[in-house]
């Protein structure tokens, strides 16, 4: 997309961050090898480079925008960054290799994917303590809860299965079998669907989640690269569940379907390996994280064109955006 484009954008005051987000504009990128957060301002001119623990990945803000959670894989901890000061202002505790985790809807717990122990910890956040140990199958990585909270559900990369939570009773209620490395999840919004990404299969396992039956696999083939270059991973989708985005790992774009019907809109070429992606505020325009090219790129949803590309740290692995 032509700067002026872009000018337009910043200049219509576009907020680019999550649903739930606050008033600074702030936006904050994980780079597991620099061991950092970078915090760019909502010209994504970069202003800070946060050190945290060793191998930052995944991040969530508190619903009050206050604070943002890290989860540091190689030193077993859970970072928190004070929005305010953009200081770490505190550590929780972990098991070996947090890698993806998700709190409940009352904020009460967190739901952490300790990789090198197979299991979900589930973090009293009050207390600061693991309550509860959910052995799951090896490797587990992916973690996302129901909005009302009656569900976890957990990705084993090594056992290609997806594993479902009862948080209350603290046990597995069912496994489905997916493809190979399954690593991301969302939720939409209106079809009552679970989408799952299997990286090493090349595919996007849709699953009803009144069932836990596998209703659809998608499957996606940018021009000039061969099946195996397909990696996807991690998802994004619309608030009114109409529009899905899909990193597309090694392909190096992002596909966008409809989601309700499962076609292909649009590919886009972003960076080297597109790991991750998120939609700001008013969804007009997704933000990839590059992993392999060590940036992040802005795309226009509207025209389905790249903005720009904006370098950061070292394998940036998540966006969160504090609009």
């Amino acid at each position: 997309m032509k700067q002026g484009i872009f000018a337009a954008i910043v200049a219509a005051g576009l907020a680019f961050g999550p649903a739930h987000a606050k008033d600074t504009g702030l936006v904050f990128v994980s780079n597991e090898k620099s061991h950092e957060v970078w915090v760019l301002d909502a010209e994504f001119n970069v202003i800070k480079q946060i050190e945290t623990s060793r191998r930052p990945r995944d991040m969530k803000m508190n619903d009050a925008q206050t604070m943002l959670y890290v989860a540091c894989g190689d030193d077993d901890v859970i970072d928190v960054i004070d929005i305010e000061t953009l200081e770490v202002v505190d550590q929780i505790p972990t098991g070996p290799s947090p890698e993806v985790f998700a709190f409940s809807p009352d904020e009460s717990r967190m739901y952490v994917s300790n990789e090198e122990d197979s299991m979900l910890e589930v973090i009293d956040m009050e207390s600061r303590i693991v309550v509860h140990d959910v052995p799951t199958g090896a490797e587990p990585e992916g973690v996302i809860q129901t909005a009302d909270g009656s569900t976890v559900y957990v990705t084993s990369e090594v056992a290609d299965m997806i594993h479902v939570v009862d948080p209350q009773a603290g046990v597995v209620t069912d496994n489905i079998i997916v493809g190979t490395r399954p690593r991301r999840f969302v939720l939409t919004p209106d079809t009552n669907e679970l989408w799952v990404s299997a990286e090493l299969s090349s595919e996007i396992y849709v699953i009803d989640r009144d069932t836990n039956e596998i209703k659809d696999v998608l499957e996606f083939l940018p021009p000039g690269f061969r099946p195996e270059d397909v990696t996807p991973v991690g998802m994004a989708i619309t608030e009114d569940g109409s529009i899905g985005i899909i990193s597309l790992g090694r392909a190096n774009h992002i596909a966008i379907i409809d989601a309700r019907t499962k076609e292909l809109q649009d590919y886009v070429l972003v960076g080297n390996r597109a790991w991750s992606v998120a939609l700001n505020r008013d969804e007009s325009v997704a933000v990839v994280a590059n992993g392999l090219s060590d940036d992040i790129t802005l795309v226009d949803m509207e025209s389905r064109r790249p903005i720009r590309s904006i370098p950061v740290g070292r394998v940036p692995h998540t966006v969160v955006i504090d609009d």
